[in-house]
């Protein structure tokens, strides 16, 4: 995934966790990732993007 590329972030309360949606601009994959309500903001998204990276390249590697 590159640098330039934009991603949306959406951060919703879940009793004692955060539910953070990462969104990818440019293809329109979306992936949630569940934290603790006591990570910081830069954890969330770090985490968040990780797996929105992961969910990208595999579906690359697929071909989809």
């Amino acid at each position: 995934m590159g640098a330039g590329r934009e991603v949306l972030f959406e951060f919703r309360q879940a009793g004692p966790q955060i539910r953070v949606a990462a969104i990818d601009v440019e293809t329109g994959i979306e992936v949630v990732a569940i934290a603790p309500i006591t990570a910081t903001e830069a954890q969330m998204k770090n985490l968040a993007l990780a797996k929105l990276r992961r969910r990208i390249e595999r579906e690359a590697l697929e071909g989809r």
